[in-house]
């Protein structure tokens, strides 16, 4: 699979670097670093864009600025992408009205296209946290999907000790931040696995913004705290069949204790 990583910044370019060094060896990854400055508003993509564009199957807009998110259709266009991943890592780099406008533009060139918000919640069929997801038909972003997107983990934990003793990582994050929590996860307790390893992501450290937003119908918060969320929850499924269940006093116990 030919994928062009485009970027603006050191977000997208961790993301390329990542993928360069763990992709599988069949795909190629290009890179396209867009100017730093960009102006609010493109005229005329050709005043920003190199005249030789990389051929690509699937295009990762991984812009940081709304002047780079409108370059995508062009560059989907120009590199004859057939997919487009276009994560809202920050709400103020693809605010909810330019992504709107993006999806329906791309639609009508018969390009596929994820918005997953943040990267990290984007799956085989669905992007998006929680209330918030939706889902998505595509080949190309499907086989991506598999290998980079939400966590995925196989964990195993000693039934004697409650330690963690193997992290295998079955679907890292673009950005890596998976890869580098599962490594610091050996010796955790299953008891305190779950909660640790979000707080051992966002010191990796996590680019999503930490701008309080609506996430969805019941969630205001950061989309940094919701990329700790997604991984707790992947670890917490995974080592909840090891953990000290929680004890709660009996009503003989509570009037024991005077109370």
């Amino acid at each position: 699979m030919r994928t062009l990583v485009v970027t603006q910044g050191p977000h997208g370019e961790r993301i390329a670097r990542n993928l360069r060094e763990n992709a599988p060896s069949d795909w190629s990854i290009e890179e396209l670093a867009l100017p730093r400055a960009l102006p609010p508003l493109i005229d005329d993509p050709d005043e920003f864009l190199p005249e030789a564009i990389p051929a690509a199957d699937l295009l990762i807009a991984a812009g940081e600025s709304p002047g780079a998110a409108q370059l995508s259709t062009d560059l989907a266009t120009r590199s004859s992408a057939r997919s487009v991943i276009a994560s809202i890592d920050n709400s103020a780099w693809l605010p909810a009205g330019l992504a709107n406008q993006l999806k329906r533009e791309l639609a009508e060139m018969n390009v596929a296209v994820a918005l997953p918000k943040p990267f990290c919640s984007l799956t085989e069929n669905s992007y998006g946290y929680r209330g918030s997801a939706q889902p998505y038909e595509d080949e190309l972003i499907s086989a991506f999907a598999r290998r980079f997107g939400r966590p995925k983990l196989k964990i195993k934990v000693n039934p004697d000790t409650k330690l963690i003793e193997q992290v295998k990582v079955e679907r890292d994050s673009s950005c890596g931040s998976v890869a580098h929590t599962a490594r610091q996860m050996i010796g955790l307790s299953a008891d305190e696995a779950d909660t640790k390893s979000g707080l051992i992501l966002h010191h990796y450290p996590c680019l999503c913004s930490v701008n309080q937003e609506q996430i969805d119908d019941s969630l205001f918060d950061t989309l940094m705290h919701v990329s700790g969320y997604i991984m707790n929850e992947e670890v917490a499924e995974q080592v909840k069949p090891f953990k000290t269940p929680t004890r709660y006093l009996t009503i003989s116990e509570y009037v024991d204790n005077g109370r």
